[in-house]
């Protein structure tokens, strides 16, 4: 055992537990013995956040002051604002009159706040198992957390697990990464490689935020290269950002959506999944419609929108990679010789119980297989289970859209800390 019992041990480290770690923080710089011990483990080398897509001219499409902090405190030492002035670009960026940082500035905020409560993690730290501990009568009070770091092993034992595995990556179904086939979270990572490759012809496949940034940079990288973009669209679809439609991201939505019937939730879901899924900013698509009109003037058409369609195969040949496209009106098929396929197909949220193995079979789940989630983000447990079981992605189906998003993060960390606290408090005044 590396340490004493702790009341929350987080299984990652991306914005959301960083956010939780810097609740806590705040929270023990008053709390005298009241102190919530914390312990993070996350397998990444050092703090990271979407690496393969800090696009040097991508924003973030989430105001700053939803940053960590503000919405749940906005004297934080640790708010954007806060970043700004330490890096001294405070005036510079309220002289911009933007809401929308760019995205290569905002990781490296997350970045600043993370080496803030560095204590609290262990970086390079892979989660092997958890395991129950049971006491006397069977309850399970704590559980045994064991990471890997390097050839080392070591056991976290703890009240509370704060799982926040974040997403991951998905290809179309039969489809398999190689060099030559990727998915857009690797675009950074792989361009060097291929730049001197004198690549001539790309696909892109999909038609979200992602599909449109890769586009536009395979085209700009690329100036001799034919990019073309498939998807099943006629075009791609701006998001609405409109100001009525962005309370669906309100703290106040949450709870609305909570309390709703399933019903309620389905139709909530189909009516504003547009402010976030598969749509486009609305400059981008302008620009990109910009090149296309220009190289039809121009007569040299290298951009290339093959709309109403879908990627029904895509084969690895030894001199590229051999791609069947198929009219959605038509059903004609064509096949293009490219040298990359770029998959932007979104990611999923890997399941939550996955990592607990026997601790997982102690939380319930829904008749359509998904968790079953307390309002303050606790999983529904079998009784024996005592320990606190917390998500932080993965309840899409029961909170709504801000699930997994940065617009309700700080509101949500700290829901999950009063909880902690509470149920620490309830359980002290049974023990006495």
């Amino acid at each position: 055992m590396s340490e004493p019992v702790l009341d929350v041990v987080g299984i990652g480290f991306g914005p959301s537990n960083l956010a939780l770690a810097i609740a806590a923080s705040e929270h023990n710089d008053d709390a005298g013995a009241a102190r919530v011990t914390t312990r993070f483990l996350e397998r990444q080398a050092s703090f990271g956040w979407h690496r393969g897509m800090l696009l040097d001219d991508a924003t973030m499409q989430v105001s700053f002051l939803k940053d960590l902090v503000t919405l749940r405190n906005p004297t934080s030492e640790f708010s954007f604002l806060r970043y700004l002035h330490e890096r001294g670009r405070l005036i510079d960026f309220i002289n911009h009159k933007n809401l929308f940082p760019l995205r290569a500035e905002f990781h490296d905020y997350f970045t600043w706040a993370a080496e803030q409560v560095a204590d609290q993690v262990t970086y390079d730290a892979e989660v092997v198992s958890v395991t129950p501990v049971e006491g006397e009568s069977g309850e399970i009070d704590a559980v045994d957390v064991v990471a890997r770091q390097g050839g080392r092993l070591t056991t976290h034992r703890a009240r509370n697990l704060v799982i926040g595995t974040g997403l991951r990556p998905r290809l179309p179904e039969g489809v398999t990464a190689s060099e030559r086939v990727w998915h857009t979270s690797d675009l950074l990572h792989n361009l060097p490689r291929i730049r001197g490759t004198r690549a001539r012809r790309f696909v892109v496949v999909g038609a979200g935020q992602s599909a449109a940034e890769a586009v536009a940079t395979l085209h700009t990288e690329f100036p001799e290269a034919e990019v073309c973009a498939v998807f099943s669209r006629y075009g791609y679809s701006p998001a609405d950002d409109s100001s009525f439609a962005n309370r669906i991201f309100d703290p106040q939505a949450v709870d609305e959506f909570y309390q709703a019937p399933e019903q309620v939730k389905r139709l909530l879901m189909d009516y504003h999944g547009n402010t976030n899924y598969s749509v486009v900013d609305v400059d981008l698509i302008n620009d990109l419609y910009r090149r296309a009109y220009q190289e039809k003037v121009l007569g040299r058409e290298r951009l290339r929108m093959l709309n109403m369609s879908r990627m029904t195969q895509v084969t690895d040949t030894p001199t590229g990679a051999r791609v069947a496209i198929q009219s959605l009106v038509t059903g004609e098929i064509t096949t293009l010789e490219a040298d990359i396929v770029v998959c932007a197909t979104g990611y999923h949220q890997a399941d939550p119980y996955g990592v607990l193995g026997v601790v997982g079979d102690l939380c319930t789940r829904d008749d359509l297989g998904r968790p079953t989630v307390k309002r303050d983000y606790r999983a529904a447990t079998d009784e024996r289970l005592r320990v606190g079981i917390y998500l932080q992605g993965g309840t899409e189906h029961s909170h709504g859209i801000t699930s997994a998003l940065l617009s309700n993060t700080a509101i949500r960390v700290g829901e999950i800390l009063d909880s902690v606290l509470t149920r620490r408090a309830a359980l002290a005044l049974v023990a006495a």
